[in-house]
């Protein structure tokens, strides 16, 4: 008994002892290779320092202390953190370590000069903890540059290189301090907080969501000598499917030929945001004070060929340097729309914005848009309420129709230091295919009655170079008429003291029939007529759409007349100008239909002579003026080829003649 007791105590020495030896064995080799991987960093010319360095064996746990790493570029960056713990530590293979829980303490990163105009950029936190963590055994290499893009690779990068089921920050403080290039006075510059910070499902360079509970900043400057104030603050920023790989390209100039497109980012919401800046007395400046309910952004995507921000500002002069000649300034714009056509966003929406400004709120429900390779689809504002100068307006919704913002900005590079030629200003009208108005109500003038414009919808499209072969315009507004205007006098003494319209223009060519047509024109002004009309044109060549003058004057030439139909409904527009023609013949109404009569009868003869065709269009229009509310019918068709030039020459020399060209038709009814 005695002899076996002797030799269980002996296991259990030797056990001991081989437990304390393999413990110590264990914290060198991990001593060692985490002075390795110091010395790594220090290899490529950037300080790397550390404290006290433990290692529990049982739980695997690894403690660096006062870690502090410094870049060795003239602008350096530098990164502090007090004690890093690393729970549950393993090694699936010699280039990458595991970790069940990570911990950082005491944060600090420092950027100084990362732009011309911020001087210095600070981070802090005061713990960083890190959730099933995967990623690269060494240190990281620091950036060889301090620049504010390479800082932006180099985070990305090793964003892309860790897994983790979540990454979480209870706080992150900043502070920024700006240059003298900015301007922005001595000591300016910001501070910045952010709050419950949170990250889940990285993997593989992707990132399942990040979440901000809020964000809120400082900004003191200095506008005309005198302080300014700014502060800000933003909650619930919330971002899903992001891909960390594709924002990183955008830095990467080694994917400057990747012409493919990369999906960065599923969804993000934020909101509110609330923006205010002080007022201040002494430089009349008024105070500001803003508010967003919320924006959202779906499906954002990027094309790395396009999208290179290096090369883009690197050709931006720093602050202080001499304009840039029209060559450079031409070759920057061109750099800017490849940077737009690289771009797309499923949808983009802002809502409920609220602007409090020295002549009251101005208000908009929401502002929405999609862009695809440098085009806008639609660009819609809703609910926009505001105060002009006579009074408060109205607009229901304003939207632009495919606005093309990489074509407009490549055009504005042409004309980069000259002013463009009347031609080449054309060729901005196919950067928008149309515009929408609808719900506007606006003051007219001082007179306290407003403009309504339910909807005015313009479309145009189908282009023959710059010039459109197809228009679309519908109309339907009110407004007040101005008794002070002479060309509106007339209106206002017959009593109507508001004009109404409503109008659906539309035309068109179709290239192969060579055919134009004016239609539909429909024209309604509310109490005084309804019209309608159609007009074709045939032989219509291509040229005849030309910027060239020459060259449209010839085509022209080519254009033969179509049909021409024409309804008139009478509201009261016969009356009216009767009673105009009355008051200033000063004669009655009756004596004034009379003598508008016997004019047209007079001249009977000398329009219709032996057309019974031009008689009958005479007689037509006097029946439509001797009784009112009238629909007055005219239906003209060519009898043979009749050239448009031709037939305008002979409307100023010998109406008859041209009359005697077409077919007439008319009628009147009630």
């Amino acid at each position: 008994m005695k002899k076996i007791l002797l030799g269980l105590i002996a296991v259990a020495v030797i056990a001991a002892g081989g437990y304390f030896g393999f413990d110590l064995y264990a914290q060198r080799r991990v001593t060692r290779d985490v002075e390795a991987a110091f010395e790594q960093v220090r290899a490529a010319g950037a300080k790397a320092s550390h404290g006290k360095i433990a290692f529990d064996t049982k739980s695997r746990t690894l403690t660096i202390s006062d870690i502090a790493t410094e870049s060795g570029t003239q602008s350096p960056v530098s990164v502090k953190i007090a004690s890093l713990t690393m729970t549950g530590l393993g090694q699936p293979d010699a280039a990458r370590i595991s970790a069940g829980n990570v911990e950082f303490s005491d944060i600090e990163i420092g950027v100084a000069n990362p732009t011309p105009t911020i001087a210095s950029l600070s981070y802090k936190a005061p713990r960083i903890t890190v959730k099933d963590y995967s990623g690269p055994a060494g240190l990281p290499q620091l950036p060889a540059s301090s620049s504010i893009l390479e800082l932006y690779r180099f985070g990305l990068g090793q964003l892309a290189s860790i897994n983790a089921s979540s990454v979480s920050a209870p706080n992150l403080t900043g502070a920024m301090t700006f240059s003298a290039a900015a301007r922005a006075g001595d000591g300016a510059g910001g501070t910045f907080d952010y709050s419950g910070l949170a990250i889940e499902n990285i993997k593989d360079g992707k990132i399942g969501s990040s979440k901000t509970g809020k964000m809120t900043f400082t900004i003191n400057q200095q506008a005309a000598g005198k302080p300014v104030k700014m502060t800000g603050d933003l909650a619930n920023i919330v971002a899903t499917d992001i891909d960390v790989g594709a924002m990183a390209a955008m830095f990467d100039p080694a994917k400057a030929n990747d012409d493919r497109d990369y999906r960065v980012q599923g969804h993000v919401s934020a909101g509110p945001y609330v923006i205010s800046v002080t007022p201040d007395a002494a430089t009349a400046m008024p105070g500001l004070n803003m508010r967003i309910d919320g924006v959202a952004i779906d499906d954002v995507r990027i094309n790395p060929s396009r999208m290179q921000l290096p090369a883009l500002l690197a050709m931006i002069p720093p602050p202080g340097s001499p304009p840039p000649s029209p060559a450079q300034a031409r070759e920057l714009l061109e750099k800017i729309s490849s940077l737009y056509s690289g771009a797309g966003i499923g949808n983009a929406e802002m809502h409920g914005l609220l602007i409090e400004t020295p002549k009251g709120p101005l208000k908009l429900s929401s502002m929405r848009f999609n862009f695809e390779h440098g085009k806008i689809g639609e660009l819609a504002v809703e609910g926009l309420d505001g105060n002009a100068p006579n009074g408060p307006f109205k607009v229901g919704r304003f939207a632009l129709k495919a606005l093309d913002v990489a074509s407009l900005m490549r055009l504005s590079a042409q004309f980069a230091g000259q002013k463009p030629s009347p031609e080449q200003a054309l060729a901005l009208f196919p950067m928008i295919e149309g515009v929408e108005v609808k719900g506007v109500t606006s003051p007219y003038k001082a007179t306290g009655k407003p403009v309504n414009i339910d909807v005015f919808s313009l479309d145009w499209g189908q282009f023959v170079g710059p010039i459109p072969s197809k228009l679309h315009l519908i109309a339907k507004m009110a407004a007040p008429l101005d008794a002070a205007d002479p060309q509106q006098q007339a209106l206002v003494a017959a009593g109507i003291d508001r004009m109404a319209v409503d109008a659906d223009l539309g035309a068109a060519w179709t290239e192969a029939s060579r055919a134009f047509a004016l239609e539909p024109v429909k024209l309604d002004m509310a109490g005084l007529l309804k019209a309608s009309a159609k007009l074709t044109l045939g032989n219509v060549p291509r040229e005849a759409f030309s910027t060239s003058a020459a060259e449209s004057i010839g085509a022209a030439a080519q254009i033969e007349a179509g049909v021409i139909e024409l309804t008139i409904h009478d509201l009261g527009v016969i009356d009216l100008a009767i009673a105009q023609f009355a008051r200033s013949q000063n004669v009655g109404r009756d004596e004034a239909r009379k003598a508008i009569l016997d004019s047209i009868k007079a001249q009977d003869d000398a329009i219709g002579g032996g057309n019974p065709d031009a008689a009958a269009l005479v007689t037509a229009v006097s029946q439509f003026i001797e009784t009112p509310g009238q629909t007055l019918v005219i239906r003209l068709t060519p009898r043979a080829k009749a050239p448009v030039l031709q037939l305008m020459q002979l409307l100023k020399t010998d109406p008859q003649s041209a009359l005697a060209q077409f077919k007439i038709e008319a009628s009147t009814g009630l």
